[in-house]
Order: structure tokens, then sequence, then C-alpha cells
């Protein structure tokens, strides 16, 4: 590892590294999923749930069967039982869990539950940004697998984790002190600066630092240096994303959305749509790149001129998909 730890809550301690850096599944990490409370057998549990438990807690990979399973009592632990056992097959049918994360993105990731694919990817998140030290890009990167808030606060635009924000605004409400000095929650944690960013990694499980969109320098750079990485993680070789204020006149050939929200902007985008303030005002983050002149790329697509979005919903959330940094490229067949 380079440099202190950080992101110690994602498990990287439980998997090994391949010759060429990619993560192996082990058994202590299939364990550690089996201690997680939607699988753990509560105290009411039948002596058949209690049993496989055991079994696959002493061999993680052992083999359990669909009658095996339908003999446990209640419906909800079949379920989850049967949800591990497939995220389980689908990971140790690949070599590394970037390959079976490729596999998930090739045949819709739709079917893995949410959870699953968040911590897939805060711990391939790990391995990819392992020799990084630029807090302001770890910080960005925060944001592929967690929940932000968005919140506007003396002009600027800032990102915060949801679930801290919860905490903070769930203490306000159970304390009469914190509810009569008011100000939006998120100017009670620590935005980052150049000052703090050198301890990033110390705190990097607490998911208490904001970061500032609105500081083109650090913020938005910062995000586009980690979709740089991550996306060069994966298939070696990226585009250059150049955060920018607006588009001009710009004829794109091609574009990319971080989330949801951002594809349907883009659409109105590419299709030469107006957007209204209302829309404009949840756009967060734009980036001009170049599409990669890379084999892997379709020919007529290389060296196009494209654009990247992210923004946020109605509710003031920005939900990132990182898989869309890959399956937004324009790849060619078996890429």
């Amino acid at each position: 590892m380079t440099g202190a730890d950080f992101w110690v809550s994602s498990g990287h301690h439980l998997v090994d590294r391949d010759e060429n850096g990619g993560l192996v599944v082990t058994d202590a990490f299939l364990q550690a999923y089996l201690a997680r409370p939607e699988l753990m057998p509560p105290d009411e549990a039948c002596p058949v749930e209690r049993g496989l438990h055991a079994q696959l807690l002493a061999s993680p990979r052992a083999t359990i069967s669909e009658p095996e399973i339908t003999l446990v009592a209640d419906a909800d632990a079949q379920e989850n039982l049967r949800f591990f056992l497939a995220f389980r097959d689908a990971l140790l049918a690949h070599p590394t869990l970037e390959g079976a994360y490729l596999a998930f993105l090739r045949n819709g990731m739709g079917k893995i539950p949410p959870l699953f694919i968040q911590h897939l990817t805060h711990l391939i998140a790990r391995n990819a940004f392992d020799a990084v030290e630029d807090g302001y890009v770890l910080r960005a990167a925060e944001c592929f697998w967690r929940l932000q808030k968005v919140s506007v606060h003396e002009g600027a635009v800032l990102l915060a984790d949801q679930e801290t924000i919860e905490v903070h605004e769930h203490n306000r409400e159970h304390s009469p002190l914190l509810n009569m000095l008011g100000g939006p929650a998120v100017s009670e944690l620590v935005v980052l600066t150049d000052e703090n960013a050198t301890g990033y990694k110390a705190r990097s499980d607490a998911y208490d630092l904001v970061l500032n969109l609105s500081d083109a320098s650090h913020g938005r750079a910062a995000l586009g240096e980690a979709m740089r990485i991550w996306t060069t993680h994966f298939l070696g070789f990226s585009p250059e994303y150049r955060a920018v204020e607006r588009f001009s006149d710009e004829r794109f050939g091609w574009f990319l959305s971080l989330d949801a929200e951002a594809t349907a902007i883009g659409n109105q985008v590419w299709q030469g749509g107006e957007l209204d303030e209302t829309v404009r005002d949840r756009i967060l983050a734009l980036f001009t790149f170049t599409v990669p002149d890379h084999p892997r790329i379709v020919a007529e697509k290389r060296g196009a001129p494209a654009f990247a979005l992210l923004a946020s919903d109605r509710g003031r959330l920005v939900r990132i998909k990182p898989q869309n940094l890959i399956a937004g490229l324009p790849l060619g067949i078996g890429s």
C-alpha cells in the first residue's frame, strides 16, 4: 500500500491481488458478507437456516441446493440467501472482482442488490485509487458509492455525504441549542481545503468532509481526475476530462452522463433543446473531452468532441453511476 491507509471499511484487507493488480476473492471476504445483519440468523431462526449459515461460514464456497433453501422457514431469509449465493457465484466465475464488475455491467446490474454493487464499487475504488495522495481526488471518488446531498451555502455549491447530513439533522432535532442556532446541516461539516486535504486519509471513513463544486480548479477538476482514474483502472485508457463553466457553440459527437438525471438533461442538450432555469439549476458539473483514439473505441467515434455532465435530482440528491464512465463510452462489440 502507498502512504497511510484509507477507506478501511471497504474491507480491502480481506482480499488478495493477482499479478496484474486485480482483486481476488478470498474465503475471509465471503465470510464477512455472511456476518452482515441481512444474512445472520436471528434468535428465532429455524434450525435449517442456522445450519446452512454455519455450513457457509465454515466453507463459504459450499454448494447449497435450491431444495435446501426452500426448507428455510422464513421467506425473507430464503431470498437473502439466494441473493448472496448468486452474487458469490458471479464473483467466483471471474479471476478478479474487476472482471466480475465488468460482467455485471454487460449483463445488467439491475439483478444485483444495490447494497452489493455499492460495496463492490467501494472495494474496487480502494484498489484503483491506492496510489493517489490528492485528498480532493479521493473525496470526489467517494461520490462513486456514497449518496450525496447538494447544498448552496454562502454562494458555493457543496456536496456532503447524505448519511452524514441525516445524522446531523437528527442530532439537531434532538438538541434545542442546535435547533436555535439554525443554518443548514452542511454548515456544521468541514469543507475540504488545501489546509486539510493532506489529512483526508486519516478521516476518510468518517465521510464528513464537504466537496466544493464551485471551486473549478479543485472540486470539479478533482471529480474529472477521479473519473479518469476509475475508467483507466478497468480499460487501461480514459478520456481526459476538462471541467468547463458552460458550453459555447461546440458541435459534439458524443456525450456521457454520470447519473440518471444527467442522462435526461444530456439528451435535451444533444437534441438542441432549451433548458429551463430549474433544469439548468440542477446541473452541477460540465466536462468536455475528446473520445480516445483507441482500438477498443468504435472507429467512427475516435477523436470526436464530447461532453459529460453531472446533475442532481429534484430532491437535491446526487447518485453517480460510475459504471456509466465505462458503458457510456462508444466501445466496440466485445470490449
